[in-house]
């Protein structure tokens, strides 16, 4: 029934200046509206709705995602902008934070400003 129909994805925050400013100025994506309730990014072909709530718990895994083609190009970038890079204890990542899977894909995380985990991955 979906499998034509546009995904739309969530993620919430508590604060929609600061993160009208991270998924806008820091991220590059543009503002397409903001109301009280959301601001609403183009991501590529994706609509993002950042959605305005109270409390928010972070969660241990990624929320949301992007392929890029060169992925320690963007998260050279992402780092100049003053984006941290997620690293986890047990994990072999590099001196740049990427970790390579078995297959050869590599991955990188960071958070938003609400620790909404976030991730770049370059498919092999």
């Amino acid at each position: 029934m979906l499998t034509d129909a546009a995904a739309i994805a969530f993620v919430p925050s508590t604060d929609l200046d600061r993160s009208r400013a991270f998924y806008g100025s820091v991220l590059g994506l543009r503002l397409t509206e903001q109301t009280p309730f959301a601001c609403v990014f183009q991501a590529g072909p994706t609509m993002l709705r950042v959605t305005k709530v109270e409390q928010l718990s972070a969660q241990p895994f990624t929320v949301l995602g992007w392929s890029v083609p060169d992925l320690r190009a963007t998260l050279a970038g992402l780092v100049a902008a003053g984006v941290a890079v997620t690293r986890y204890d047990g994990m072999p990542q590099d001196d740049q934070g990427v970790w390579a899977t078995p297959g050869g894909d590599l991955i990188a995380w960071f958070p938003d400003p609400d620790g909404n985990n976030l991730s770049l991955t370059q498919f092999a």
